[in-house]
């Protein structure tokens, strides 16, 4: 269990989806109406009377291509053979899959076209738990193995899963159906503002693209002057992440989100030479002898107190940052039923992340601002 939270701190997240053959290219005259600046896995572009959807990376590796045609309720779609989804919009009932889609829906005011969401308990969100507590939002259980019965009673207009392969029974169930199921990869994104900017792709089912792209300039805002703030620093501290599990040590690839941000901060991630976009495994050695003086430990798994931290491996407290009591997690910071908000609203939010970091790191940078996912372990 502790490995796979370490895969979702590195990645943030992970599920199931089908196998499907590329789809023909459109040979129409595309008019681009919204620009996606830092987002690789998809891209919009508008018709006349309908819009696309192109999803390039469906999951690592991928060689499949999806397009998802979004119509108003009258308009006529000439090419309905070459999508592999037509959803009528704007949608007003829908079954997401990942807590990182919630923050999108709640920001763009259609939280309350969710009615369906497989384990409830991972969401944090107060809005959204209100929502569930007072019976507007329906458990479909496991998401790898949801209730397809429960799904479908409820008709949602459409399905948003995600997917680490082309495999996934449960989706394809309900493909059967005729209710519409796309795929979101945000979480394949390698930077922080090309996962935040997904918010793109759910303002389009909802016809609410200019509310989107306004959020999401405020983000990039908010993300660009804390950076420039951050350069602004006169040192650059070592910084080391992740924890073991078992004997093996899982922190972030050097072009990984995660160290981006450590980066993007001024800091120094001590692993930041290295190759890749998700985790690496090393032995215990290897990494006390790299970073047992790093100045700060961010993101020690799941820990949540120094205590537990030596109580499960005593070589914890070998490491400067640990004696220093420099060491930050986000696991302190959860929902009224467990979910960390850290998964959940990390991804879309990357100038909050970006500012708890500079406050970490070099906390006269940024005064007034209080720590908001990160918590300092005592």
């Amino acid at each position: 269990m502790l490995k796979q939270y370490f895969i979702i701190f590195l990645v943030l997240g992970l599920i199931g989806c089908k196998d499907i053959q590329k789809s023909p290219s459109l040979n129409l005259d595309i008019k681009p109406k919204l620009n996606i600046n830092y987002a690789k896995g998809f891209e919009i572009n508008y018709f006349e009377s309908y819009k696309v959807i192109t999803l390039n990376n469906p999951w690592p590796g991928a060689d499949v291509v999806f397009k998802y045609a979004l119509i108003e309720e009258n308009a006529i779609l000439p090419t309905s053979e070459k999508f592999d989804a037509i959803i009528k919009i704007p949608v007003s009932k829908v079954v997401v899959t990942s807590t990182t889609h919630i923050p999108s829906l709640e920001m763009l005011g259609a939280s309350e076209a969710l009615v369906g969401f497989p384990n409830l308990d991972y969401i944090s969100s107060e809005t959204t738990r209100k929502r569930i507590n007072d019976g507007k939002i329906t458990e479909l259980g496991k998401n790898e193995d949801m209730n397809t019965e429960v799904l479908i009673d409820l008709s949602p207009n459409l399905v948003v899963g995600f997917a680490v392969d082309g495999n996934n029974s449960a989706l394809s169930t309900i493909e059967k159906t005729g209710i519409p199921v796309v795929y979101n990869s945000d979480w394949t994104e390698t930077t922080p503002l090309g996962k935040a900017e997904w918010i793109k792709f759910f303002g389009a089912f909802f016809n609410k693209e200019k509310l989107a792209d306004s959020i999401f300039n405020n983000i990039e805002n908010q993300y660009n002057v804390a950076k420039q703030s951050a350069s602004k620093a006169g040192v650059k501290p070592n910084v080391l992440s992740g924890a073991m599990y078992r004997d093996i040590w899982y922190l972030p690839q050097g072009n990984s989100w995660a160290a981006q941000l450590i980066n993007d901060a001024n800091g120094n991630y001590l692993w930041n030479d290295s190759k890749g976009t998700g985790s690496l495994s090393l032995n215990l050695e290897s990494v006390l002898d790299k970073a047992q003086a790093a100045d700060f430990w961010i993101g020690p798994g799941q820990f949540t107190s120094l205590e537990q931290m030596t109580e499960t491996h005593s070589v914890y407290s070998e490491f400067d940052a640990f004696k220093e009591s420099n060491v930050y997690s986000f696991t302190n910071k959860k929902g009224a039923t467990g979910g960390v908000l850290y998964y959940e609203l990390a991804p879309n939010r990357p100038d909050i992340v970006l500012k708890d970091i500079i406050k970490i790191l070099h906390p006269e940078l940024l005064p007034a601002h209080e720590l908001y996912f990160f918590s300092h372990l005592e």
